[in-house]
């Protein structure tokens, strides 16, 4: 009985990561710049950088306000092109 229940137990956390994972991977964002859409999932690292350099408390992307996402693109443009 505990070796069924351990193993349901494992099987819904490997579940529920892929399920986690797989909603990240879909939320786009808006490039200005490019004039394109962008899956966030690559930019996360970068938009983690660009608060550190910039001294900004850490914020989701999606709450900032238009000027800081601006500033967000101008930086990553700047920084490194994709």
């Amino acid at each position: 009985m505990i070796r069924k229940l351990s193993l349901f137990l494992a099987a819904a956390v490997f579940a529920a990561s892929l399920l986690t994972a797989g909603c990240a991977a879909r939320v786009r964002v808006y490039d200005p710049y490019d004039h394109a859409y962008r899956a966030w999932a690559p930019e996360a690292s970068y938009y983690g950088q660009w608060e550190h350099d910039t001294h900004r408390e850490h914020m989701e992307y999606q709450k900032r306000n238009a000027a800081d996402q601006k500033a967000y693109w101008e930086w990553r443009h700047n920084h490194d092109q994709h």
